[in-house]
């Protein structure tokens, strides 16, 4: 889930209708900062656009900024109850300050995320990333607060007719989930056979391939092996997407490959999509694979002094991954400060709590 400077990326759009305004193509596709400027280039000129305020929320949520996410869709919601992008950017706050919150009274959050997602594609029903939610909701969600594989399965056929591909790549993630590797792969392959530009399809089966249990499904060298040769194979159509090149990347890491992996996020900078997102995923091989760590560290400041690409974690993930390096360099005071500073901006931060653990024990 490095910087694009905001004067070449921010569109001008004050003269143009409102209803040319579609901020879910750039939100589908994983451009959090684009859909971020547009919507407050939207807001400059009319405050009271409540479409313009959802997308805002729904960057923000990207972001891990989820307190601010969710003042932003009930500003839209105000401005337009019922609108289903406003239901779907609130219950994507509320997820996520659940998950930050992490306690009994966060189970309430859940329950009412999960409520506005089901709001979302009721208002609308041809909004496609409400059907991806909503099913990822369905799936990790115990039974006892709605959850069933059956209903997340049912949204992927719901997405399936709205975009086949991801459709099958909902699908794909839900049987990985599930455990069910032998019945995903079909699905996976189908969609990346269609749309292999696709850089959500390749990071989605990417990310699946290296979960805990395919692990089980396929075991650990096997595992390896394929994620290596996988990434090697689906990396040709999605070089300039960053989102590809992280999804790559973390593969390679993952298949022991360090080097290769660095060496691809280097030669994708110059031409990405988002610099900001290809800097962090070399300050996170630095971290992962010890090497090349003072360069790392020089990806991960220019992170951390400009805006960061949506679907990483947030510049609390940034700090946790420079306390790590400074942690293998010896330099402990300052990665204690790191750790301090990613548990700050995400008290929740299993990472940087682990970090600071091993650095005051």
């Amino acid at each position: 889930m490095a910087t694009l400077a905001p004067a070449l990326l921010i569109p001008v759009l004050l003269a143009a209708p409102a209803s040319a305004y579609n901020p879910r193509a750039d939100l589908d596709n994983g451009r959090y900062l684009k859909a971020l400027w547009d919507a407050e280039a939207q807001l400059k000129a009319n405050p009271g656009h409540a479409l313009a305020w959802a997308a805002k929320s729904q960057a923000l949520a990207s972001l891990v900024r989820v307190w601010e996410a969710q003042a932003c869709a009930d500003r839209a919601l105000t401005l337009q109850p019922g609108l289903a992008d406003g239901f779907l950017a609130r219950g994507m706050a509320r997820a996520g300050i659940a998950i930050q919150q992490r306690n009994l009274s966060s189970l309430k959050g859940v329950s009412a995320a999960l409520d506005d997602l089901r709001a979302a594609v009721a208002a609308d029903p041809s909004l496609a990333n409400g059907w991806m939610v909503l099913g990822l909701a369905y799936q990790q969600l115990p039974g006892l607060l709605g959850g069933s594989t059956k209903k997340a399965l049912q949204c992927a056929e719901s997405l399936r007719r709205l975009n086949g591909p991801r459709g099958d790549l909902l699908q794909g993630i839900i049987l990985s989930m599930d455990g069910r590797w032998s019945e995903a792969e079909p699905y996976f392959g189908r969609a990346l056979a269609l749309a292999p530009w696709d850089a959500e399809i390749v990071f989605g089966y990417l990310d699946a391939l290296g979960s805990r249990e395919t692990r089980k499904a396929l075991g650990e060298p096997e595992q390896r092996r394929r994620q290596a040769s996988e990434a090697r194979r689906l990396l040709p159509p999605v070089r300039g997407r960053a989102r590809g090149v992280e999804a790559v990347c973390s593969a390679l890491l993952d298949g022991r490959q360090g080097e290769e992996a660095w060496n691809i996020a280097k030669a994708a900078l110059p031409r990405t999509d988002s610099p900001s997102l290809v800097r962090f995923t070399l300050g996170k091989i630095a971290a992962r694979a010890h090497i090349h760590q003072q360069e790392g560290l020089a990806y991960l400041d220019q992170v951390l002094r400009e805006p960061l690409e949506g679907g990483t974690g947030g510049h609390a993930a940034a700090w946790w991954r420079k306390g790590q390096i400074l942690q293998k360099l010896g330099r402990n005071d300052e990665a204690r400060t790191a750790a301090a500073r990613a548990l700050k901006l995400d008290p929740g931060h299993k990472g940087a709590k682990r970090l600071q653990e091993e650095l005051n024990g």
